[in-house]
């Protein structure tokens, strides 16, 4: 049931916000989702009605209100997409049949997915490492607001400030 929803506040959010594109859509509902239930319980898993991990759950719960507030939205044009087809080794012709344009990888600096300017994404960290990632972002939200990244897990909190730089 999950697609008709999504659809159904797609839908209302492309009417408040006429100018956004798919991906700011798709990014203001992943980005706001919550992760538990009324009782500020975790969401279970409905096969082990164990609180559910990131495949069973995805970005969360959609919160339409939240969505079409998101203060920060992730944008990506569809060609960007295109690099980050060919570095997972698709030939040229199963990137075009995707992109629906003729493509050739070997003309394009490849990417990886930590490179996509995509909502979501995983860091796998041993103990005591860092990495760093760059997210490009547009404040949707009040001018001159403050923003904080929060990872939690169940067990584990990370919070981090986010850095700032302007684009014009």
């Amino acid at each position: 049931m999950s697609c008709p929803h999504l659809s159904g506040v797609a839908a209302l959010l492309k009417q408040s916000h006429p100018d956004w594109s798919v991906a700011a859509i798709k990014s203001s509902m992943m980005t706001t989702a919550y992760m538990s239930n009324l009782n500020k319980q975790p969401i279970l898993d409905h096969v082990t009605m164990h609180p559910a991990n990131l495949f069973a759950l995805g970005a969360g719960h959609v919160n339409p209100l939240q969505a079409n507030d998101p203060g920060l939205i992730y944008d990506i044009h569809p060609d960007e997409y295109i690099p980050y087809l060919c570095g997972l080794n698709y030939s040229d012709q199963q990137v075009g049949a995707v992109v629906g344009c003729k493509v050739n990888c070997s003309l394009l600096q490849w990417i990886t997915e930590a490179q996509l300017n995509y909502p979501s994404f995983s860091v796998k960290l041993d103990r005591g490492s860092s990495k760093g990632y760059t997210r490009i972002v547009t404040n949707v939200g009040a001018p001159k607001s403050i923003y904080q990244f929060v990872c939690q897990d169940g067990k584990h909190q990370v919070r981090s400030p986010i850095s700032i730089e302007l684009i014009n």
